[in-house]
């Protein structure tokens, strides 16, 4: 699998997404062995409810369809809580991400926004990444370069919070997404960071006092437009229903009997089939807020 580009047929190293069902699908590397929990190599074999797949068999096998970044986010492996589909189509949105962007995004965690900024910014923008735990920016290095994209995005083990995001980016980006505990420690290094023609800010929080926070921080730097927002993705099943429903068209006229003294035959009690939406009987909880936000051009500040 690769993000830069579409492939026809698998090979040996790649990685696949393997859909056995709409909610059933693994993110598996196509390599002959893997090693096991004890640290021993053994063949690469997957199970599943249909039987055990040896993985390396997939070589030469046609790709389904096209990866993108939403099937990623659907299987990718779990370093740390993810943002889902629904809030990265908000973020990209009012970010304003668009092919040539150059943007800052720190923490990287599990890389599932990543790989939506990456498909909005290329071929000509770049991705600068920020993560405090080695280790997880390793593997993220590691993961983009898996998935042929490393050209975009630069991994950066950073405490930004302390540290800011290195003097080499000051004045050179267009917008700024934050997934902190405490982001308003980061905004004042977010308004060095921006071009002098301004740009686009996020911040995303699991919790309102967080977010009010940032929005003090962000009042303070001169940001303006201020606004949080949670997004909440519902839903809604289609099931036809049938109704009984009383045709009342027989009252309109005043012969009730036939000549013969009969009355008129027919049942006023029809069943009427229509299709109606209802929402299923669990709904999505809360994920987070988001908050954004612009930093003026320098002529206006």
């Amino acid at each position: 699998m690769s993000f830069a580009g579409a492939k026809s047929f698998v090979e040996e190293n790649d990685t696949v997404i393997l859909y056995l069902s709409i909610n059933n699908m693994h993110a598996i590397q196509v390599t002959p062995k893997l090693t096991n929990k004890d640290g021993k190599m053994v063949d690469n074999v997957f199970q599943t409810q249909f039987g055990a797949l040896r993985v390396i068999s997939l070589v030469g096998t046609e790709y389904g369809s096209k990866p993108s970044p939403e099937l990623w986010t659907l299987t990718l492996p779990h370093r740390t809580q993810i943002i889902y589909t629904p809030d990265i189509s908000m973020i990209l949105y009012q970010l304003e991400i668009k092919p040539g962007s150059v943007v800052i995004e720190s923490g990287t965690g599990s890389g599932s926004l990543s790989h939506a900024l990456i498909r909005a910014i290329k071929s000509t923008g770049h991705l600068h990444t920020f993560d405090f735990h080695e280790v997880r920016a390793q593997m993220a290095r590691e993961e983009f370069q898996q998935h042929g994209i490393g050209d975009f995005v630069t991994v950066y083990h950073r405490d930004v919070c302390s540290n800011g995001f290195t003097e080499a980016l000051n004045g050179s980006v267009d917008a700024v997404f934050l997934d902190l505990p405490a982001p308003w420690l980061a905004v004042p290094h977010a308004v060095k960071a921006f071009k002098s023609s301004g740009g686009r800010f996020c911040s995303f929080s699991p919790c309102i006092e967080q977010s009010q926070r940032c929005c003090e921080a962000l009042d303070t730097h001169k940001f303006v437009e201020i606004q949080t927002m949670e997004i909440i993705h519902m839903e809604s099943i289609l099931k036809p229903r049938y109704i009984p429903t009383l045709e009342l068209d027989f009252v309109k006229h005043k012969k009730t009997e036939s000549e013969n003294g009969e009355k008129p035959q027919g049942n006023p009690l029809e069943t009427k089939k229509i299709v109606s939406a209802t929402h299923p009987q669990s709904l999505p909880g809360h994920t987070g807020y988001l908050t954004f936000a612009t930093f003026p051009p320098q002529h206006s500040r």
